[in-house]
């Protein structure tokens, strides 16, 4: 495979942003379980949670490894920050409406907001550290094999879990647990086949 060299300011300011996204994904998380109504779906919330604050611990290995500050500021990382304050806000002004149903909703539309951006993150990371050519590919290898698995959950899972109960919140047939869980989706192509199945596990509740 050719190797291609990669922009170590660019490469640097990516490592800050997603340190950032994980430490506002565990943020976004615990309001997330305060507003889950569905037993499963809290404990799906928790479990992500707790692999989030492991993605802040595999980063700052990363950054310990490469002699990066962790606590240096980037214009990007104060947005990064901006944005999930602006989710953990979104979620708080839904709980405070006390409509339990309509704020479940928001909380997974904001956790698969937040699991985008984090998901890109770690997909870029990934690119560097197998197609890139320099001294960082490999602690940023060693990175993203940790945490490709989790992020591909956090982002997949979610969005069934969001789509499927904004369909029960309109009085038609969801899939409770959605097909990504009980497929146990990891890849998109895994969630695009089991978003297609998904009239196979409909059911009314």
């Amino acid at each position: 495979m050719k190797r291609s060299p990669y922009d170590v300011e660019y490469t640097t300011e990516l490592l800050y942003q997603a340190l950032e996204t994980e430490l506002a994904g565990a943020h976004i998380y615990k309001r997330a379980i305060t507003a889950a109504v569905d037993d499963d779906l809290r404990d799906e919330w928790k479990k992500y949670l707790r692999e989030t604050k492991h993605h802040q611990e595999v980063l700052l290995g990363v950054f310990d490894e490469l002699g990066l500050d962790p606590e240096v500021e980037t214009q990007g990382r104060e947005t990064v920050r901006q944005l999930g304050q602006a989710l953990v806000n979104a979620i708080d002004n839904a709980l405070v409406s006390g409509d339990e149903v309509a704020a479940q909703l928001v909380a997974g539309e904001c956790v698969v907001l937040a699991e985008t951006k984090d998901h890109m993150n770690w997909e870029l990371i990934g690119h560097v550290a197998r197609h890139g050519e320099g001294s960082w590919t490999d602690a940023l290898d060693a990175a993203f094999s940790q945490v490709e698995h989790d992020e591909s959950h956090h982002l997949y899972h979610t969005r069934g879990w969001t789509r499927e109960l904004w369909i029960e919140a309109l009085g038609m047939p969801a899939a409770l647990p959605p097909p990504e869980e009980i497929t146990q989706v990891d890849t998109a192509d895994g969630a695009a086949r089991a978003e297609r199945a998904r009239e196979q596990f409909a059911h009314r509740h």
